[in-house]
């Protein structure tokens, strides 16, 4: 995604190295935590839709000649990711409540 959303290299290139040396080291413990939330999964997917859905349509532009700004779509994911850490939190207050 940091390839299509940033207009410059020397960030795009940053954006990969540092994704790659996070999931290198941090590759199973990630994965656990993903598999214990599958709600963060289907989260991640729609991120994709939507920058997919960005970037088509920022191929576009030529044609239509308008522009969506990437900071909605940003304020749109982060939104998102804060609702989906409060529905865990949530969730998990509930199921402390219900051992005890």
């Amino acid at each position: 995604t940091a390839i299509g959303l940033a207009k410059h290299v020397e960030v795009m290139i940053a954006a990969v190295v540092i994704a790659m040396i996070v999931m290198f080291f941090f590759a199973q413990r990630i994965s656990g935590f993903i598999e214990q939330h599958p709600t963060l999964k289907m989260l991640a997917l729609s991120f994709l839709v939507l920058v997919g859905f960005m970037l088509f349509f920022e191929g576009l532009e030529p044609v239509h000649e308008s522009h969506i700004p990437k900071g909605y779509a940003y304020f749109a994911m982060a939104f998102s990711f804060v609702v989906e850490l409060l529905n865990m939190r949530v969730r998990r207050h509930h199921q402390q409540r219900k051992a005890a």
